[in-house]
């Protein structure tokens, strides 16, 4: 079977090899640039964070939010991006002895991730620097890629572009907008866009090229295991706001009673659900592209499992 046809346009792939080669960047020399974090500045902005939503903390309690959220963020991101990679080199044999355009693009599109993970892995080491002790990140980043990567393709690639597309949609929306935000941050997010817009199209492109070699009932089991993966994403949401708002109380300088803890850690699951789920799920090409594929049966099975995570 010829993997490429006309539903398919070959030079796709071959303009996001050219924006990767025009926008590459190096973490140290590009990004970081010696700089450090500063904790009188906010990382993540109010349209994710919803900070001003914590109405029973101070503005100085607030901007600490954002800094604990924005290390979350950073973290959940190296966390994706493990599983994101490795299917991407799967999904990449299928052109080993094939086209090599689009091998090259999605072997950019792998050295590309593996430099984000990098990155991140960088960033919270920056911003353990600056904050108090006890923070933690319990999910596994290779324990969740393995629970990810037992799914099939399908569902895999459906929930990365549903990621990819939300990484653009954060920051052209939220991050870059904010004149508030720590500079170092911003440029964190900044390059890390510049080369994820060339790996949602790639998404989009193995995700229907995929589709094509599916059974309608073989779709159906994948609608479900995309379900299933969306209910796991929100596992770990559940598990980091409780443990986000543990480090809160035990490091903003005051007591926090039991009743006012359940408040900010449903506050915290509020924004994740947002951040990793509702936005990317309400985006409008995320909508198109998963429409054009499955049922309308499918969709409602979809929606209504989403609508559970409110």
């Amino acid at each position: 079977m010829n993997m490429m046809n006309e539903k398919f346009d070959n030079s796709r792939y071959a303009k996001c090899i050219n924006a990767s080669k025009r926008v590459r960047w190096d973490i140290e020399d590009d990004v970081i640039r010696g700089r450090t974090f500063d904790q009188n500045e906010k990382y993540l902005p109010d349209g994710l964070s919803m900070v001003e939503e914590f109405t029973s903390l101070s503005a100085d309690e607030q901007r600490y939010v954002s800094q604990i959220q924005g290390r979350t963020y950073a973290n959940i991101f190296g966390l994706v991006e493990r599983f994101i990679n490795a299917k991407m080199l799967e999904v990449s044999q299928e052109y080993w002895t094939g086209d090599q355009t689009a091998l090259e693009a999605l072997v950019r599109f792998s050295d590309e991730e593996l430099k984000h993970q990098a990155l991140f892995r960088k960033v919270e080491t920056m911003v353990a620097d600056t904050m108090p002790v006890g923070y933690r990140f319990d999910a596994d980043p290779d324990a969740v890629a393995g629970a990810v990567l037992s799914k099939c393709t399908w569902a895999v690639l459906a929930l990365t572009l549903d990621i990819e597309l939300f990484t653009q949609s954060h920051y052209r929306e939220s991050i870059e907008p904010n004149t508030q935000l720590s500079p170092v941050f911003k440029d964190i997010f900044l390059f890390h866009w510049k080369e994820e817009s060339q790996h949602a199209i790639l998404d989009e492109l193995e995700f229907c090229r995929h589709d094509a070699t599916l059974t309608p009932e073989q779709r159906d089991q994948a609608v479900t295991d995309f379900i299933e993966l969306v209910g796991a994403v929100d596992g770990i949401l559940q598990g980091q706001a409780a443990a986000d708002t543990e480090y809160f109380a035990a490091t903003c300088g005051r007591v926090v009673d039991a009743s006012e803890a359940d408040a900010i850690q449903a506050q915290f699951l509020k924004a994740y659900r947002f951040q990793y789920i509702h936005s990317g799920a309400a985006h409008p090409k995320f909508g198109e592209v998963l429409t054009s594929l499955i049922t309308a049966d499918q969709g409602e099975r979809i929606g209504a499992a989403l609508a559970t995570l409110n």
